[in-house]
């Protein structure tokens, strides 16, 4: 194959089963070895969610989802454990649950200055291992400055809704596509691959399409 194959993923900052999948991706994509470019859209889990939810994480999913808090945590610590195995230390104790507009909106502006993946990182990094607000425009104009975007460009795009339309246009994609819960992966714009699967899994996927374009 001339060209990389694309996968386009859809996920959303506050997902925790998204990074997660993001990791797997990555581990999958190594697995491959062959040439492979990644663009992410964006995604709400939870629009309705307040910008300023002043409760805790057990106290978020407990109301969200009718669950008693024992459960709650039992499913915390499931997913810490998950995310542990993967190199990542989320601190659901710290984390700031928050609308995601923003960010996604920061990430549109990333994608134009060519920043896209390292904000992506960077954000949801700051979102679960850090408890930094990502709907905050002085705090996501700060986390733009960590990867080496203008921090006062970031702020102003942010504050005009600069990228508003684009968010709604990748969340109206998702819709006509079925896509339901994320993340989900689309590899060439033709094979669906939905939730945080095995390396192997991206690898096969991967090795497949490599394999019929090659026949």
């Amino acid at each position: 194959m001339t060209e990389p194959i694309k996968i386009d993923v859809w996920s959303d900052v506050a997902c925790p089963w998204c990074f997660i999948g993001k990791r797997k991706l990555e581990a999958g994509i190594e697995q491959f070895g062959g040439e492979v470019e990644v663009e992410f859209h964006s995604f709400e889990l939870s629009p309705d969610t307040p910008a300023d939810f002043a409760g805790s994480t057990v106290e978020f999913l407990a109301e969200r989802k009718g669950m008693p808090k024992d459960q709650v945590v039992q499913m915390l610590e499931r997913v810490t454990g998950i995310a542990s195995a993967v190199g990542l230390e989320y601190d659901f104790d710290s984390v700031i649950h928050t609308k995601t507009l923003k960010a996604h909106e920061l990430l549109h502006f990333a994608k134009a200055h060519g920043k896209q993946l390292e904000l992506k990182e960077r954000l949801m990094s700051a979102y679960f291992e850090q408890g930094r607000n990502v709907s905050s425009p002085d705090e996501l104009a700060a986390l733009a400055a960590d990867v080496g975007l203008n921090r006062e460009a970031a702020l102003s795009a942010l504050r005009e809704s600069t990228y508003h339309d684009d968010v709604q246009a990748d969340i109206a994609q998702a819709r006509e596509l079925g896509i339901q819960g994320v993340p989900f992966f689309v590899v060439n714009g033709k094979y669906g691959i939905s939730g945080a699967q095995e390396a192997s899994t991206f690898a096969a996927a991967l090795a497949q399409v490599r394999d019929e374009e090659a026949a």
